[in-house]
């Protein structure tokens, strides 16, 4: 019993957390998630452990630049290229400890095994640009055939290096998933020079990249070189990812890069406030997962500093306010109610306008023979047009008020400018030009009504004649 104990205590000190030396000192075959101690939480939150402290710096490090530098990517449409790079790094590294066994060196030398995957990485960057520009090959064909074969041959390569006889393979495999718990000192200073690198770089060439995101074609007609510019990103993709094998693993990796942009993406439209969001997500996203695995050993740390990325994902996906679900929900209902009320006065106008006189009452069934409404839905247009100042109603009788006419007047006065722009300029006839007006007139702005205005010169009338029979109002 107690060697089965003081084997589980080996164990964990040489791949995990030390809260897990307390956790799961008592079995190897005790696979129980055990909720933490309050001491625990606390070495934890002051991040008294050294261990801790070394990781959770690390993580940080890596997810704020792999956002940093995901926001180009994303934007430049080139999501999945870290994908196909970070797989294409894995015969790199098998080659190199291959090469290194070989000749009498330390095959699992991080150094070494990291020079192997720049290589391929490197190698698989160039064969996609060289695919995307030599041959009429779409990108998406180049990065799902530079992922799979690259992938393909490192996978074969670690078959052949498992049945060597010189060397020892065992751990080569974790590059796959990631080992962020052996992460030292080393690879921390490490990744932090690389961070700083790659942020400074992005701060150097903020304008070209983003230059090259929105408007390729013009930043190439400005004289910016495009092709350098796009493999200087994609070699910050490639570096990224190389140091990133060691935190989360190649597959892993990926996600650092992709989901903290399109966390971001969601709060702003513009590209400064996205860029420093993303960094921030990545680098909470490492902290905390990072801190979850601490707690809880049996949890891998590079698969909880991914779900950590989604919990973030879904957050700014639910409530973000540039580009979230519920805002854009709100928006189109209120877009929704402020059209079905401008048609709402509209068709009061136009009903009062066809008898050449200041109706004193409109009946509800005149409104809804107007429109292809339910009554449920007119008795809201109308319930709502109430409480503005718009309508009054008495029983079925419906009236505008003052300040309902004069905002149904320049309703359909903006209504049929539109229609005599289709009709003169357009070549529109004049019996299909109601419901064509009608899809486009609630995003007219002030400047182009008055362009409307100064090209039909029809200023005389404050609102001009229908150019159709009103009876065929839709």
């Amino acid at each position: 019993m107690n060697a089965v104990a003081i084997l589980s205590v080996g164990v964990l000190a040489a791949g995990n957390f030390p809260f897990a030396q307390v956790v799961a000192a008592q079995s190897i075959t005790d696979r129980r998630l055990q909720w933490p101690s309050w001491e625990q939480w606390t070495e934890l939150l002051l991040l008294q452990q050294y261990n801790t402290r070394v990781v959770i710096l690390g993580v940080a490090l890596l997810g704020c630049a792999a956002g940093m530098v995901g926001s180009f990517t994303l934007l430049r449409k080139r999501a999945l290229m870290g994908d196909a790079l970070s797989h294409a790094t894995l015969p790199g590294i098998v080659l190199a400890f291959l090469i290194a066994t070989w000749v009498g060196a330390d095959g699992k030398s991080l150094p070494i095994l990291l020079s192997g995957a720049t290589i391929t990485g490197l190698l698989g960057l160039a064969v996609i640009l060289l695919l995307r520009h030599a041959t009429r090959l779409k990108e998406d064909t180049a990065l799902g055939a530079v992922l799979s074969v690259f992938f393909g041959g490192g996978m074969a390569l670690l078959g052949v290096s498992q049945q060597m006889q010189q060397g020892h393979v065992a751990g080569l495999e974790s590059f796959i998933y990631g080992k962020t718990a052996s992460m030292g000192l080393q690879d921390v200073r490490l990744i932090g020079f690389v961070a700083a690198g790659c942020i400074g770089a992005c701060l150097l060439l903020f304008k070209e990249f983003k230059l090259l995101c929105f408007d390729e074609g013009f930043a190439g007609a400005r004289g910016f070189p495009t092709i350098r510019l796009d493999i200087a990103l994609m070699g910050l993709v490639v570096t990224v990812c190389i140091v990133g094998l060691q935190a989360v693993g190649l597959i892993l990796v990926i996600a650092l890069l992709i989901i903290p942009a399109a966390a971001a993406r969601f709060w702003t439209e513009k590209l400064w406030a996205m860029f420093l969001i993303s960094g921030l997500i990545g680098a909470i996203s490492g902290m905390l997962g990072g801190g979850v695995s601490a707690l809880f050993s049996r949890l891998p740390s590079g698969a909880m500093i991914v779900l950590v990325c989604t919990a973030f994902f879904l957050l700014s996906m639910l409530l973000g306010t540039s580009r979230g679900v519920l805002v854009r929900s709100l928006r189109r209902r209120r877009l929704n109610r402020a059209i079905d009320r401008q048609h709402l006065l509209r068709a009061a106008f136009e009903l009062s306008e066809a008898e050449s006189a200041q109706k004193p009452d409109i009946k509800f069934a005149e409104l809804l023979d107007q429109r292809s409404w339910s009554p449920r839905r007119l008795r809201r247009a109308i319930r709502r047009a109430r409480r503005s100042g718009m309508l009054l109603q008495i029983g079925e009788r419906i009236g505008l008020t003052k300040a309902g006419f004069a905002e149904a007047a320049r309703l359909t006065r903006q209504h049929r400018l539109w229609e005599l722009f289709l009709i003169t300029y357009a070549d529109v006839a004049p019996s299909r030009v109601d419901r064509q007006a009608d899809a486009i007139e609630h995003v007219l702005e002030p400047e182009l009504v008055r362009e409307l205005e100064a090209m039909l010169d029809r200023q005389d009338t404050l609102v001009p004649p229908s150019p159709h029979p009103l009876t065929e109002v839709s």
